[in-house]
């Protein structure tokens, strides 16, 4: 009976330990998507990505007719020639006939036009603008590419240094420990006579240095963990899995890659930046070129002054006497005096593009080089860990050996400390060499876009 309720209460419990063990599982990589959903930054890019398809729109809104009205009341003079016109905003309508009139020498005027403007032809300076508008676009998701993949070092980082300085904290953690069992094994051997009270003064002073370095870790710990949190947005992160990867990495690294990908983020935001300054360039030399519009209006004309000849300065009257008018036709505009300046706009692009061409050439050589820097030190860095981590077991053992010597009396303190000392640095030596390995991948990632081994290994 008592083995059956075990049963039932084992099948009960695993169910529900289970989901609390794997949701403990935590990587590098399962902080990634809430970086990148809820980071500012990433909200930053997102917006100068709407605002360059917006300005997109606006370039290919001027390719539509350009569609003008105006109404205008106006009291004063109406001396001028017969005839009709279409002012633009901003100028008043006062002509009237002079010959023969009689009355009052004030009239009212009231005025209504429309008029529509169509650029049929511009020798390609829309088409141009309206490339670069589109260039502008890919240049600003390029940008939040290359972002993304600094925020993505930038992250990595911060872990890194939260995992390095919380491997300092245990180090420093167990430096005490160690100290304050040698502590408390002297205290006693000196009470019995067996060891000098300088003994077990020493082994105080030591015990109290080492509670000061591990507050020293521990308050680096804090603010790396703080640091980290600022780009994750949550309260805490759970990094024991990764704490103890930290130290101990798979040697299961992907093929190395021996070269720089063309499509790397960096790289193309120069490209799209070059492109898009070639454009400019181009939309700027064909604005010196002429353009033919259709042009078309319609007017509508109220005077105080009576086709007799009669005027008449009663405000009301300004909205008799109407007359209406339409035009069409076709005019060609050209701005001569444009032609230098366009022409040292153009040159200016020109050179700005060339410029980024030769940035981007510089920074695809440079990269290159780090790359396969990067990975010849990756090599020797795993190299290294596996030499530290023996060395790290080996003082272990001793220490644990000379530890019983001491008890027995067969050593002296300051040789057990000593030996301890040896112990502490070997540790540290392992703790530096995984911080420098995790570092060295980190590097590579970024110069290779390609953080995937990275984000599910530690």
């Amino acid at each position: 009976m008592i083995k059956k309720i075990m049963a039932i209460t084992v099948w009960f419990v695993i169910p529900a330990v289970f989901p609390l063990y794997a949701q403990q599982q935590y990587t590098l990589g399962s902080l990634w998507p809430d970086v990148e959903k809820n980071y500012p930054g990433v909200g930053a890019k997102m917006s100068a990505i709407d605002a360059a398809k917006v300005h997109e729109r606006v370039v290919r809104a001027n390719m539509l007719p350009q569609i003008k009205a105006q109404v205008q009341n106006t009291y004063g003079t109406y001396e001028g020639s017969a005839g009709a016109f279409f002012p633009q905003a901003g100028f008043f309508n006062v002509s009237g006939a002079t010959t023969g009139s009689n009355g009052s020498s004030l009239a009212a005027n009231s005025f209504g036009s429309t008029t529509v403007e169509w650029e049929l032809f511009s020798f390609g300076k829309l088409r141009k603008a309206n490339e670069a508008a589109n260039t502008l676009i890919d240049k600003t998701v390029s940008e939040k590419d290359a972002y993304l993949l600094d925020l993505k070092r930038t992250l990595s980082e911060r872990y890194i240094t939260l995992l390095y300085n919380n491997a300092k904290l245990s180090w420093a953690t167990r430096n005490a420990e160690r100290l304050d069992s040698i502590r408390n094994i002297t205290s006693g051997l000196s009470a019995a006579g067996i060891r000098p009270a300088a003994d077990s003064l020493l082994a105080s002073s030591s015990y109290v240095q080492a509670m000061g370095e591990r507050d020293k870790w521990d308050g680096f710990k804090n603010a790396s963990l703080i640091k980290l949190l600022e780009l994750y947005g949550h309260d805490t992160v759970d990094y024991g899995i990764s704490a103890h990867r930290f130290g101990n990495p798979k040697n299961d690294r992907l093929s190395e890659k021996h070269g720089i990908n063309v499509s790397h983020p960096t790289l193309q935001a120069l490209h799209k930046q070059a492109t898009y300054y070639t454009l400019r360039g181009d939309a700027q030399k064909r604005a010196s070129l002429p353009s033919i519009n259709l042009l078309g209006g319609y007017a509508y004309r109220g005077t105080g002054i009576n086709p007799n000849g009669t005027v008449s300065g009663e405000w009301q009257d300004g909205f008799r006497n109407t007359s209406s008018n339409i035009l069409i036709g076709i005019g060609i505009m050209w701005n001569i005096t444009s032609l230098h300046t366009n022409r040292l706009k153009s040159e200016e692009f020109s050179k700005n593009a060339e410029s980024t061409k030769l940035l981007q050439a510089q920074y695809g050589k440079a990269m290159q080089a780090d790359l396969s820097a990067s990975q010849t030190k990756i090599r020797r860095q795993y190299e290294q860990l596996g030499k530290t981590r023996f060395a790290v077991k080996q003082s272990q053992d001793a220490y644990r050996m000379y530890l019983a010597r001491y008890k027995s009396g067969l050593i002296t303190l300051s040789e057990l400390l000593q030996i301890r000392t040896l112990l502490e640095q070997a540790e540290n030596a392992h703790i530096e060499a995984s911080r420098d390995y995790w570092a060295l991948l980190a590097y590579e990632a970024e110069l290779t876009a390609d953080f995937d081994f990275l984000f599910n290994n530690l």
